[in-house]
C-alpha cells in the first residue's frame, strides 16, 4: 500500500480498546509504522491496564500515532466517536477511518484489504465481512449474526452479510453525522447500519474469521444486555410502520364494522364495507407513510399510484379471503378480517418498502 501519510489524502485507523490484552500489541506490532497512523482510544480501563497501554503509544507514536482516553469506560460507540470528533478537527487530509478490533480479529491484511476498496470508493461505508459457517464459529455468534440479518433486512431493507463487523472504512461526511448519533455502546453500529439508508451506499469485502482459542481470550459484548439494546433500535425502524399502520388498522376496522351495519341488506355487504373502510384507512395510512415511515425516493404521483395498486389488490384480497372463511366456516366477520389483514400487514410492509417507497439502497460486494 502506498504511503497514506503525508500524501494529499489520509485514511486513520482507529482502535477503541477497553481492557485489552497482547493481542493488541501483537495488531500494533504488524501495523505500525510510517504509512499508516493510528488513533488509539482506551474506554477507561482499569488502571492495570496502564502499562499497557503507554507500550501500545510508544509503538505508534513515532509514527504520527494518537493516543486518547476516557476517564471512565463509556462505550465502544463512545470510543469511536471521539476518535472521529478528534480526526475531523485534527486531521484536514483525512478522507476517512479505518475501524478496527483490538482483540485480534483483524489482521493487517484485513485492514489493508477494506483500506484499498475505501479509497476506491471513498463515498461508501466498506464492511469486511467474515463468514459464519466455518465449524470453529461459536454458536453464539453465527446464531446472533443469522438473526440480526434477517431482522435488519426486514425492517430496513438492508441486506448485509455481517452485522457485527467491526471492520469498517467509514467516509469524512458520515462521521460527521455520527458524532452526533445516539447510542454509545455496541448498538453504535447497528445504528450506524441504519444511518446509511438514502444516504450512503454499502460495500462489503470478504475478510477471513479469526476467533483466537486461547484460554484468557474474552469479549466485553454481552449477549443478553447488548443484544436487547441492537433490537431496541432495529425495532425503532418497525415501530414507526406499526403506529402508522396500526392506527389506519383500527380506523378500518371501525369503519368496516359501521357500514357492515349500515349495507347488512345487501347480498355482497362485507365487499362493499371492505371497499368503503378500505379506502378512507388507505388514504390516510399513505399521507402517514410517506410523510413518517419510509420516506422514499419516489414522487409523491408516482408513490401513490404504486400504493393505490398495492391498496386495492390488498383490499381484493381481505374481500376475498374474509368472505371465503365467513361463508365455509360461519365465522364473526369482524374476527375473520382481523386474522386475515394482519397477514396482509405484514406482507404489505415489504412491498412498500421495496416497491412502493423506494429506497436507492444497494449492498455490495
Amino acid at each position: 500500500m502506498n504511503e497514506i501519510i503525508n500524501s494529499e489524502v489520509e485514511v486513520p485507523i482507529v482502535i477503541p480498546s477497553y481492557e485489552p490484552d497482547e493481542r493488541l500489541i501483537e495488531l500494533l506490532d504488524t501495523l505500525a509504522d510510517k504509512n499508516r497512523r493510528i488513533i488509539l482510544v482506551n474506554d477507561g480501563s482499569s488502571p492495570e491496564y496502564k502499562d499497557l497501554f503507554k507500550r501500545a503509544f510508544s509503538m505508534i507514536e513515532p509514527f504520527g500515532g494518537v493516543f486518547l482516553e476516557h476517564e471512565v469506560n463509556r462505550g465502544k460507540g463512545k470510543a469511536l466517536k471521539t476518535a472521529f470528533d478528534y480526526v475531523i478537527k485534527n486531521i484536514p487530509n483525512a478522507i476517512g477511518v479505518v475501524t478496527a478490533d483490538s482483540d485480534g480479529q483483524h489482521t493487517k491484511d484485513c485492514i489493508n484489504s477494506v483500506t484499498e476498496e475505501f479509497i476506491k470508493y471513498p463515498d461508501c461505508l466498506i464492511l469486511g465481512v467474515r463468514s459464519f459457517g466455518g465449524e470453529d464459529v461459536p454458536w453464539k455468534s453465527r446464531f446472533g449474526n443469522e438473526c440480526t440479518i434477517k431482522v435488519m433486512k426486514f425492517v430496513s431493507g438492508l441486506s448485509i452479510s455481517d452485522t457485527q463487523t467491526g471492520l469498517r472504512a467509514i467516509p469524512l461526511e458520515f462521521m460527521k453525522e455520527l458524532v452526533d448519533f445516539g447510542g454509545d455502546r455496541f448498538e453504535f453500529e447497528t445504528e450506524m447500519l441504519l444511518a446509511t439508508v438514502d444516504k450512503y451506499e454499502i460495500r462489503e469485502v470478504e475478510i477471513p474469521t479469526i476467533y483466537d482459542s486461547r484460554e484468557n481470550h474474552q469479549t466485553h459484548f454481552n449477549p443478553v444486555k447488548d443484544s436487547i439494546k441492537i433490537y431496541k433500535i432495529l425495532g425503532k425502524q418497525f415501530f414507526k410502520y406499526i403506529l402508522a399502520s396500526g392506527s389506519s388498522f383500527i380506523l378500518d376496522i371501525l369503519l368496516f364494522y359501521i357500514f357492515c351495519k349500515v349495507f347488512s341488506s345487501f347480498k355482497e355487504y362485507i365487499s362493499i364495507a371492505t371497499a368503503l373502510a378500505r379506502i378512507c384507512s388507505a388514504t390516510f395510512n399513505y399521507v402517514i407513510n410517506y410523510s413518517k415511515v419510509f420516506k422514499g425516493n419516489e414522487t409523491k404521483l408516482n408513490s401513490a399510484l404504486k400504493y393505490l395498486c398495492l391498496a386495492v389488490i390488498q383490499m381484493l384480497l381481505s374481500a376475498l379471503f374474509v368472505t371465503c372463511v365467513v361463508k365455509l366456516t360461519n365465522s364473526n366477520e369482524v374476527i375473520v378480517k382481523i386474522i386475515v389483514d394482519t397477514i396482509l400487514f405484514f406482507i404489505s410492509f415489504k412491498i412498500q418498502q421495496r416497491f412502493v417507497f423506494v429506497k436507492k439502497r444497494k449492498s455490495k460486494m
